[in-house]
């Protein structure tokens, strides 16, 4: 059965103020049962109490994250850590290791498109010597397209031994039905980010510039309307969304927002949670 996590990337700040485990507690206290870990750096002391999280208030670890090279989020290399990347796997219990992001310099060029999904390939055969498999996040700049066809598609096809873990916000910002992708691909999905799509009111201060003659800034309030959301609080489908995704052979199904808007992680983890569970995924905690 799949079950329901939290992308840990909303949990960094926490795990640098009071610690793995303690945020974990938190976590599991809500009612989450599992993670994937991103942006928490894998030094020993971090390691350790992700496994005492596992063995004391049973967290899964859904997924470790890594980069192919080194970048900024904080996350192992694969260039670089391969060997730690896979012992912290064996570790932890988990099969599984993500790439984040496509890197910044690959965004706008085709050829270095492919030379990603031709070095990320090799990596993922090299894992799963070990019994281990990688799997790609996408965003929404993966939907531009190159002599006509998606890039998510290039990616797919070009890099065979690599999953795709599908994030439902930036599916949608990316233009594409997030229950026709996750559909699109099934077999080859194991883990979904669930995120909502939300609109958010036009700030007082687009109408102050407009008062002012300032159309530029009122225009740019207006294209900035669009919003990560606690899932439940915005426009997704998520009734659609999740019974398609476990019928795609999900495992993990992953709250995650970029973005709070002044609210903590804890009160938007609740919020997430108990709109998940009044939409009828109780069992899925």
């Amino acid at each position: 059965m799949a079950r329901i996590g939290v992308q840990a990337m909303m949990l960094k700040d926490s795990v640098a103020e009071i610690g793995a485990f303690e945020t974990l507690r938190r976590v599991s206290e809500i009612g989450y049962r599992a993670i994937e870990v991103s942006q928490i750096p894998m030094v020993e002391a971090n390691v350790a109490q992700l496994e005492r999280a596992r063995d004391e208030l049973g967290i899964e670890v859904a997924a470790l994250s890594a980069g192919l090279t080194a970048s900024p989020g904080g996350n192992d290399s694969l260039e670089d850590d391969l060997d730690k990347i896979v012992a912290d796997s064996r570790r932890l219990g988990t099969e599984m290791v993500r790439i984040g992001m496509l890197p910044f310099d690959a965004m706008g060029s085709l050829e270095r498109v492919l030379d990603f999904c031709d070095r990320t390939d090799a990596y993922a055969r090299r894992l799963a010597e070990s019994g281990i498999r990688l799997y790609y996040h996408n965003h929404h700049v993966e939907f531009a397209r190159f002599d006509g066809r998606l890039m998510l598609d290039i990616i797919a096809d070009r890099a065979p031994n690599v999953g795709l873990e599908l994030d439902v916000h930036w599916l949608q910002r990316g233009g594409v039905n997030p229950v026709s992708v996750i559909e699109q691909y099934a077999g080859r999905v194991r883990m979904v980010h669930l995120k909502d799509y939300r609109i958010g009111r036009m700030p007082d201060s687009a109408f102050e510039s407009l008062a002012k003659g300032d159309i530029a800034g009122f225009m740019t309030a207006f294209g900035g309307v669009v919003q990560f959301g606690e899932v439940g609080e915005g426009n997704l489908d998520f009734a659609a969304i999740i019974p398609a995704s476990i019928a795609s052979g999900a495992e993990y199904l992953l709250v995650e927002q970029d973005d709070l808007y002044g609210r903590t992680v804890w009160d938007a983890l609740q919020t997430s949670h108990d709109n998940l569970v009044a939409l009828g995924f109780a069992d899925l905690f």
